[in-house]
């Protein structure tokens, strides 16, 4: 029977409602869905996918980033097994046995994603599916079309969100200059669009072994890292257009937990809430951002003995912080009571 009601999330419980982290590949670069990662021929794309593949079936850092740690598969479509041997033994002096590969595999919409699900069903700690590349898991028609490219990547898209994975594909870039460098994606705009991330790989010059690494997503910030690769045919870092991951945590923690030291509880809006904890700070809070903050960082929160909730009293926002008491169950090392959500005062909506 096809249901005649949309399922709806009113605006008010949704900003209340507690957010779940990104369970990010790798933090703040790769997360779960679609991903495209597109480069000139022999720039060292297979190389980087290799060792991606490897560094996060192993849980080690990527540039400093942390990876979530499980099984890999990479489809290696354009390379043999002896290759990828050889190439193992450049990069590493113990591959593990939680990383997979394959020269073979079927075509999207015959037979791929059957193949990708019973790899799934047989490693169910998969985290990663690399293909490289895409255009050797694709139709050979005439049919360049945007609706042709956005259903074929829609297929990929649909069985990375329900498994909850990252798949990464391998693609190629045009050869002529454009400002910007994704448009050079080989392919109708559809590609980018039905990804959710999108990487592309430059060189500095051809056989320079330096390039800068584009990266803009849905769930990332955008960023360039310029590489660098060494004799062992690894991508090493040498700077990021931003910060580093691992920078201090957000400073509503900090700015909280000063506010809130003589303080049992306060009550008030989120503007002046904002107002208070950006007097004399040098990096001000936006009322805007308040809630999100607060939400975001609420396990830092309770671990600092401050608990919030938010409720509309009146026709207004209000938020309501607390300090845990001295005899708490924080001073005794215990997680404090889990905040709760009032979205609607009764009282308000009585009168």
């Amino acid at each position: 029977m096809i249901k005649k009601r949309f399922q709806t999330i009113d605006g008010e419980t949704l900003m209340n409602a507690p957010l779940t982290p990104v369970p990010f590949v790798v933090d703040g670069l790769l997360a779960p869905g679609l991903n495209l990662l597109a480069g000139a021929a022999k720039v060292g794309k297979s190389w980087l996918a290799l060792w991606l593949s490897v560094a996060v079936a192993r849980g080690e850092d990527i540039w400093g980033m942390k990876t979530r740690q499980g099984t890999t598969l990479y489809l290696c479509l354009e390379d043999s097994t002896i290759r990828i041997q050889n190439r193992l033994f450049e990069i590493t002096e113990d591959a593990p046995d939680c990383v997979h590969f394959t020269t073979e595999a079927r075509i999207i919409d015959a037979g791929l994603e059957e193949q990708i699900e019973t790899f799934l069903a047989e490693h169910p700690d998969t985290v990663l599916v690399i293909i490289d590349t895409l255009q050797m898991v694709r139709r050979a028609v005439f049919d360049t079309s945007y609706a042709n490219d956005y259903r074929e990547l829609s297929a990929l898209k649909k069985l990375a969100d329900a498994h909850g994975i990252a798949i990464l594909l391998i693609h190629h870039l045009r050869k002529e200059n454009d400002g910007d460098t994704f448009n050079r994606i080989s392919g109708t705009t559809a590609l980018q669009g039905a990804v959710d991330s999108s990487f592309t790989l430059v060189e500095d010059r051809r056989g320079s072994g330096k390039a800068i690494l584009s990266c803009i997503g849905r769930d990332i910030e955008y960023r360039e890292l310029e590489l660098r690769r060494n004799d062992d045919n690894i991508w090493e870092v040498l700077s990021d257009s931003t910060a580093k991951p691992e920078m201090l945590k957000d400073n509503i923690i900090f700015l909280l937990s000063d506010f809130m030291k003589d303080k049992s509880e306060f009550t008030g809006t989120p503007t002046e809430v904002a107002e208070l904890l950006s007097a004399g700070s040098d990096d001000p809070v936006s009322a805007k951002a308040l809630s999100k903050r607060l939400v975001l960082n609420s396990d830092d929160l309770a671990g600092a003995g401050i608990s919030f909730e938010s409720r509309r009293s009146n026709g207004k926002r209000l938020v309501t912080l607390r300090r845990a008491s001295d005899d708490s169950d924080v001073e005794t090392g215990s997680a404090p009571s889990p905040r709760t959500i009032d979205p609607v005062d009764p009282a308000a909506s009585a009168g």
